[in-house]
């Protein structure tokens, strides 16, 4: 039996869909009541910071994905000691209750961002830790207590490190880029050819299908793509071309939004924007035998579609 945390959330959403067009019995737990299980699903509307007899949850379940935890939201001193109880604290108290009640594989799904929010270089599982804010020093803290709780307990840990995720539903900076694009106004980011690795949810799902799967999964980190890297420049054409409009790019020199950065102290938000960051997935596909089963431009025109028809929605 499979169980699946934060099940309401957009990767979990995804992933309890496909779960049950495969035909797999699973739980589903969210903190949010669901009347969209699917087939083969039995939900429980729970939070893992609830203090509850974990017993009556877990009992007969093998795996754990676990995609509950707070996301896309500005920590701050008002958020942050919350933020640490439900990423942190409550992430590591579910864990090792699970590992109590017999279950045998742990998923989490973890970040790219561990790894930094730019680099020069070609990512991969070996290079050392990076972590540049504070959600992805707690991750990396989430990662390093699993593979100690596993060293004690014998639970097998799968940490899957996400790029950015993208698909119907997706939200922060790829929904603010699908609302910019669809504006067609004139974007002042023709000359900014960076690369960036992404993940399409179709593509992510099918990746923990695998991890769920394959004994081979187990104990080992995985870095995760589409395998076919965007610019930005790159990304917005595809956008734009997606929803039937012109790229309308504007060249504007990379140098003067590394420049505006830096005076306003907003280099984080440059570096993500115009920065390269790649990363290597052979050892997902070799060692797992996986293949991205969706490509690039069917991704994105899914996104799109499902952008424009909600926007419509919004708008009446």
């Amino acid at each position: 039996m499979i169980l699946l945390t934060g099940s309401t959330g957009f990767i979990g959403n995804a992933l309890s869909h496909r779960l049950s067009d495969s035909g797999k019995k699973f739980i589903t737990l969210s903190k949010k009541t669901s009347n969209n299980t699917g087939k083969g699903a039995t939900h429980h509307s729970l939070d893992i910071n609830d203090d509850c007899e974990w017993v009556d949850v877990l009992s007969g379940v093998e795996t754990v994905v676990h995609a509950a935890g707070k996301a896309h939201v500005e920590i701050n001193s008002n958020n942050k000691q919350e933020f640490i109880e439900t990423n942190l604290t409550s992430t590591l108290k579910f864990a090792r209750e699970a590992a109590a009640l017999g279950v045998h594989r742990f998923i989490y799904l973890s970040t790219i961002n561990i790894n930094g929010i730019s680099s020069d270089n070609l990512v991969t599982e070996l290079d050392p830790e990076a972590p540049t804010d504070f959600a992805a020093e707690l991750k990396l803290e989430v990662e390093l207590a699993l593979m100690d709780i596993s060293s004690k307990t014998g639970m097998k840990i799968v940490i899957v490190r996400c790029p950015l995720v993208y698909g119907a539903g997706a939200k922060a900076n790829f929904l603010n880029l699908l609302k910019l694009s669809n504006t067609g106004l004139p974007l002042p980011f023709g000359l900014v050819n960076n690369k960036r690795s992404m993940i399409y949810i179709g593509n992510l799902v099918d990746f923990i299908v695998k991890c769920i799967d394959k004994p081979v999964a187990e104990n080992q980190t995985f870095l995760i793509s589409d395998n076919h890297d965007l610019s930005l420049s790159g990304l917005l054409n595809l956008i734009r071309t997606s929803m039937n409009k012109p790229a309308r790019l504007i060249p504007v020199p990379v140098f003067l939004f590394k420049l505006a950065g830096l005076i306003f102290r907003k280099q984080d938000v440059v570096d993500r924007l115009v920065g390269d960051l790649q990363v290597d997935s052979s050892k997902a596909r070799s060692l797992l035998d996986w293949k991205p089963p969706y490509s690039v431009e069917q991704g994105i025109q899914s996104t799109v579609d499902y952008f424009l028809e909600n926007y419509k929605q919004d708008k009446k």
